[in-house]
Protein backbone atom coordinates (compact mmCIF):
# COMPACT_ATOMS: atom_id res chain seq x y z
CA UNK A 1 0.00 0.00 0.00
CA UNK A 2 2.37 2.74 1.20
CA UNK A 3 6.02 2.32 0.42
CA UNK A 4 8.08 2.69 3.55
CA UNK A 5 10.98 5.11 3.27
CA UNK A 6 14.09 4.21 5.22
CA UNK A 7 16.33 7.02 6.36
CA UNK A 8 19.96 6.49 7.32
CA UNK A 9 20.47 9.88 8.96
CA UNK A 10 22.49 10.37 12.11
CA UNK A 11 20.11 10.59 15.12
CA UNK A 12 22.26 13.35 16.63
CA UNK A 13 21.43 15.65 13.70
CA UNK A 14 18.48 17.81 14.64
CA UNK A 15 16.84 20.79 13.00
CA UNK A 16 18.49 23.15 15.49
CA UNK A 17 21.97 21.71 14.90
CA UNK A 18 21.57 21.94 11.12
CA UNK A 19 20.34 25.56 11.28
CA UNK A 20 23.17 26.44 13.64
CA UNK A 21 25.65 24.78 11.30
CA UNK A 22 24.29 26.70 8.30
CA UNK A 23 23.53 30.13 9.79
CA UNK A 24 25.61 30.12 13.00
CA UNK A 25 28.04 32.75 11.74
CA UNK A 26 25.21 35.22 11.03
CA UNK A 27 23.62 34.62 14.43
CA UNK A 28 26.92 35.19 16.21
CA UNK A 29 27.51 38.45 14.27
CA UNK A 30 24.00 39.68 15.17
CA UNK A 31 24.46 38.64 18.81
CA UNK A 32 27.81 40.44 19.08
CA UNK A 33 26.35 43.59 17.50
CA UNK A 34 23.41 43.48 19.93
CA UNK A 35 25.71 43.08 22.93
CA UNK A 36 27.89 46.01 21.82
CA UNK A 37 24.80 48.20 21.29
CA UNK A 38 23.31 47.32 24.70
CA UNK A 39 26.74 47.76 26.33
CA UNK A 40 27.09 51.21 24.76
CA UNK A 41 23.64 52.47 25.88
CA UNK A 42 22.53 50.43 28.91
CA UNK A 43 20.44 53.18 30.56
CA UNK A 44 18.51 53.85 27.36
CA UNK A 45 17.57 50.17 26.93
CA UNK A 46 16.71 49.83 30.63
CA UNK A 47 14.42 52.89 30.35
CA UNK A 48 12.81 51.44 27.20
CA UNK A 49 12.20 48.17 29.01
CA UNK A 50 10.53 49.96 31.95
CA UNK A 51 8.37 52.11 29.62
CA UNK A 52 7.24 49.03 27.65
CA UNK A 53 6.38 47.15 30.85
CA UNK A 54 4.36 50.14 32.10
CA UNK A 55 2.55 50.44 28.76
CA UNK A 56 1.79 46.73 28.88
CA UNK A 57 0.39 47.08 32.40
CA UNK A 58 -1.82 50.02 31.44
CA UNK A 59 -3.07 48.38 28.24
CA UNK A 60 -3.81 45.09 29.95
CA UNK A 61 -6.21 46.76 32.40
CA UNK A 62 -7.84 49.16 29.92
CA UNK A 63 -7.87 48.21 26.25
CA UNK A 64 -7.36 44.47 26.50
CA UNK A 65 -9.56 43.98 29.57
CA UNK A 66 -12.63 41.92 28.72
CA UNK A 67 -15.14 42.00 31.58
CA UNK A 68 -17.12 38.84 32.08
CA UNK A 69 -20.55 39.13 30.61
CA UNK A 70 -23.26 38.24 33.07
CA UNK A 71 -25.27 35.25 32.03
CA UNK A 72 -28.90 35.96 31.37
CA UNK A 73 -31.11 33.42 33.02
CA UNK A 74 -34.12 32.51 30.96
CA UNK A 75 -37.15 31.58 32.99
CA UNK A 76 -39.29 29.00 31.25
CA UNK A 77 -42.92 28.80 32.04
CA UNK A 78 -43.30 25.34 33.44
CA UNK A 79 -46.64 23.70 33.84
CA UNK A 80 -46.02 20.81 36.27
CA UNK A 81 -49.26 19.05 35.34
CA UNK A 82 -48.46 19.06 31.63
CA UNK A 83 -44.84 18.09 32.27
CA UNK A 84 -45.88 15.18 34.49
CA UNK A 85 -48.45 14.04 31.94
CA UNK A 86 -45.80 14.13 29.19
CA UNK A 87 -43.50 11.99 31.33
CA UNK A 88 -46.28 9.48 31.94
CA UNK A 89 -47.03 9.29 28.20
CA UNK A 90 -43.36 8.80 27.38
CA UNK A 91 -43.01 6.07 30.00
CA UNK A 92 -46.13 4.34 28.65
CA UNK A 93 -44.73 4.47 25.12
CA UNK A 94 -41.41 3.05 26.30
CA UNK A 95 -43.19 0.19 28.11
CA UNK A 96 -45.28 -0.67 25.03
CA UNK A 97 -42.21 -0.64 22.79
CA UNK A 98 -40.30 -2.76 25.30
CA UNK A 99 -43.10 -5.33 25.34
CA UNK A 100 -43.18 -5.48 21.51
CA UNK A 101 -39.41 -5.85 21.33
CA UNK A 102 -39.51 -8.57 24.01
CA UNK A 103 -42.00 -10.55 21.92
CA UNK A 104 -39.76 -10.21 18.87
CA UNK A 105 -36.68 -11.31 20.81
CA UNK A 106 -38.55 -14.26 22.37
CA UNK A 107 -39.83 -15.44 18.99
CA UNK A 108 -36.37 -15.19 17.42
CA UNK A 109 -34.61 -16.96 20.28
CA UNK A 110 -37.12 -19.82 20.08
CA UNK A 111 -35.93 -20.63 16.54
CA UNK A 112 -33.29 -23.33 16.11
CA UNK A 113 -31.58 -21.69 13.12
CA UNK A 114 -31.47 -17.93 12.48
CA UNK A 115 -31.23 -16.46 9.00
CA UNK A 116 -29.25 -13.31 8.22
CA UNK A 117 -32.47 -11.27 8.33
CA UNK A 118 -33.38 -12.75 11.71
CA UNK A 119 -29.93 -11.95 13.09
CA UNK A 120 -30.18 -8.37 11.92
CA UNK A 121 -33.66 -8.01 13.40
CA UNK A 122 -32.50 -9.49 16.72
CA UNK A 123 -29.48 -7.21 16.82
CA UNK A 124 -31.54 -4.08 16.12
CA UNK A 125 -34.15 -5.09 18.71
CA UNK A 126 -31.52 -5.60 21.38
CA UNK A 127 -29.90 -2.27 20.51
CA UNK A 128 -33.24 -0.50 20.80
CA UNK A 129 -33.90 -2.18 24.16
CA UNK A 130 -30.55 -1.00 25.47
CA UNK A 131 -31.30 2.57 24.30
CA UNK A 132 -34.68 2.50 26.06
CA UNK A 133 -32.96 1.20 29.20
CA UNK A 134 -30.43 4.04 29.04
CA UNK A 135 -33.20 6.66 28.81
CA UNK A 136 -34.85 5.25 31.91
CA UNK A 137 -31.75 5.77 34.04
Amino acid sequence: MWKRIHSNRDPRDTLYSEIRKEFGAYFSIAGDAGQRLIGAYPKFFFGCMIVLMGASLILSFTVFHHPEKSKITVVKKVNPVEDGFNQIMQATGNIRETMKLKKVVDSLTAKKQLSAEDSTLLDSALDRLSKIHQTLK
